[in-house]
């Protein structure tokens, strides 16, 4: 593959990844979503889904790693780091881009959820109404939850374990059932195996944190949450952006010493 297959295929590939689960959280999130209110099991699902889909689409020209985590790991693995720094360009960039797509799709949704006062508070606002879990935590804003993960209760060394651990058990399943016959990235089966991995921690695992276990995937729509023009917005919640980033890329590192010692 070369450098410029990789990026491509990183890009496009993530992009959809983020447009896919991102949108997910928005129909579930939105006031005027027709999915409003469907729970954690859609999207749990939509993620899943959204891996597949990202996955058969990118993986002729990358190989589909879609998560710095997993090239870290593949890179330790092999012991070949020379296209790191390429893929984890693409993956960032291909989260900003479907993060922004996610924004174009639901810009009716956004308005109208972000300019009601039962939402956002304000004059006018119901006492007995509560505003989003997400407005209540300290530096998010009320559709942060859209765009980037966040812990139900903040205990840092938590929250980094609970991403570290879901991301070994991510990268374990695709270092040992997801790679492709060359191992430089996932199969046609691996990319079915690791999508119902996906759906598997983000109901075992995803309630603390909302199981970011890729870093590109919680920092590019981060940015993107911060510069897009959302009216009544709140805050990116950057004090807390470190651990979805520090977390999965730890988590890769140690799954890859795992098969290295278990498994090679």
């Amino acid at each position: 593959m070369s450098s410029s297959d990789i990026f491509i295929g990183e890009t496009i590939g993530t992009a959809i990844l983020i447009l896919l689960g991102g949108g997910v959280c928005a129909a579930v999130t939105l006031k005027a979503s027709k999915a409003r209110n469907a729970g954690w099991l859609a999207i749990t699902f939509g993620w899943g889904f959204a891996v597949l889909t990202a996955v058969y689409t990118s993986a002729p020209l990358s190989g589909a790693h879609l998560n710095p985590a997993v090239t870290l790991a593949i890179a330790i693995k092999d012991g070949d780091w020379k296209n790191v720094p390429v893929y984890w360009a693409g993956q960032l960039l291909g989260a900003m881009i479907g993060a922004a797509l996610v924004w174009i799709a639901y810009y009716g949704q956004f308005h109208a959820h972000l300019t009601d006062r039962e939402i956002v508070g304000g004059p006018g606002a119901q006492a007995t109404k509560v505003k989003a879990v997400e407005a209540q935590e300290k530096g998010a804003g009320p559709v942060l939850g859209v765009f980037s993960t966040g812990p139900e209760v903040r205990v840092a060394w938590q929250n980094i374990a609970t991403e570290v651990i879901g991301t070994i058990v991510l990268v374990l399943a695709v270092l040992t059932q997801g790679l492709n016959d060359k191992g430089n990235g996932l199969g046609n089966l691996g990319a079915l195996i690791t999508a119902l991995v996906v759906v598997s921690i983000g109901l075992s695992l995803g309630g603390p944190t909302g199981y970011a276990i890729n870093p590109a995937r919680d920092l590019g729509p981060r940015i993107v949450h911060a510069l897009l023009p959302l009216p009544n917005k709140g805050g990116s919640d950057w004090g807390y952006a470190w651990v979805p980033v520090v977390g999965p890329l730890i988590g890769g590192a140690i799954a890859a010493g795992i098969y290295n010692v278990a498994f090679a």
